[in-house]
Formats: C-alpha cells, structure tokens, sequence
C-alpha cells in the first residue's frame, strides 16, 4: 500500500513539474509577443517624426438622382380614354377575313400569324367578359382591359362579346361594336374568332404586338 501511495504522489509531482514549464513557456512567448509589438510601434513612431496628419476637407454624399416617377396610373387613363374615341360605324368589311373563322390581321402581319392564332399556337392569357354591359360601359372596360394587358406585357387575349342571343331581333350587336373598336387599335395586330371549345361565336382571340 505504501508503495503504491508513494507511486501517486511521485505522478502528481510530475505533473505539477510539467505544468509550471508549460505556464513558463506561456510566459515567455507573452513576453516575447508584447516587446515586439512595442518595437514595432516603435518603429512606427520614428518613421512618422515630423510628419502631419493631412487635413481632409468637407466632404458632401451626393446622392444619384432619382429617376422621374412614372405615371403608369395616368397612362393607362389615357390609354382607356383613347378607346371613347374609336368610331362605332367604321366599315370593317374590307379589312375581315370572312372565313369560317372570322379573322383580322393588319397590314404586314403575315397570314401565317392568323393561321397560328386559330390553332391556338399562343396560350391565352387573360380574358374578359362583356356579357351583360351596354355599349359605353363595354367600351370603358375593354380599353381598361387592354391598358392593364399592354402594362403586363401580355400578347393572347380572350375578349368574351357574346353571341347577340338576348338583344332585339337576336342580332350580336356588341360583337359587332367589339370588332370595329379592336380594328382602330394599333397595338391589336390580329384577331380571330374563338375556337368552339374556347367561346366559338361569341369570343375573339386577339394578339397584341411586343411591348418594345
């Protein structure tokens, strides 16, 4: 028993040897770290002797101006005013396509366009319904319509007029107003009417140029 009380206290005694080295080379490289540090400050310092800090002058953040608001509100007004300007009694006849599936293409629009536009080549991508409205009311809301669309940058469009079979005599007298108002707008390059399974007779598929 003695020999093994003797044997711990001899590791210990190791070890408290070892740990005063450990904190003495701690030490040194401490002492080491700050003289030079200190010398190299002092280096610094003879190398500043007679120099002055520069004097720096007032100093203004100009800030990039600010690009003018754009008014989109205000434009897509005007652009719905322009559409209580469009004549309600212009001859179209000349300017349609009168096929099995009413069409219209301005001029230079390639009939390839129209050809596309029937077989449902551009997925439409918004529509509206005019069922229901007067002829003003309907006016008002198709040149929102298309202002919102040409803002969104969209091209394929459902305009819903109807097929006439509530108004006096069964005539489609909105769907004939909707086709000469969309002949008068520059932006509406062609037209058709809508494939069975997307309105028929009483829906065109307009397209509308690029935004550029």
């Amino acid at each position: 028993m003695k020999a093994k009380g003797f044997a711990e206290l001899k590791g210990l005694k190791e070890q408290f040897a070892q740990d005063a080295v450990e904190k003495a080379k701690a030490a040194a490289l401490a002492k080491e770290k700050a003289e030079r540090l200190a010398r190299e400050g002092s280096v610094f310092r003879d190398a500043m002797t007679g120099t002055e800090p520069l004097r720096t002058k007032a100093r203004v953040d100009v800030a990039p101006p600010k690009p003018e608001p754009i008014a989109f509100q205000f434009q897509r007004d005007e652009q719905a005013a322009l559409w209580q300007t469009l004549s309600d009694d212009m001859d179209i006849e000349r300017l349609l396509d009168t096929d099995a599936n009413l069409s219209f293409r301005r001029s230079g629009i390639g009939e390839d366009v129209t050809r596309k536009l029937r077989k449902g080549h551009w997925a439409v991508q918004d529509q509206i319904d005019l069922h229901g409205l007067r002829t003003e009311e309907a006016r008002e809301a198709l040149g929102e319509f298309f202002s919102n669309a040409h803002k969104r940058e969209l091209r394929c469009l459902r305009v819903i007029h109807g097929k006439g079979l509530g108004s006096i005599n069964k005539t489609p007298v909105l769907k004939d107003k909707v086709l000469r108002w969309l002949v008068q707008r520059d932006e509406i390059i062609a037209f058709c009417q809508a494939r069975p399974n997307d309105g028929g007779a009483g829906a065109l598929i307009v397209l509308l140029g690029r935004v550029v």
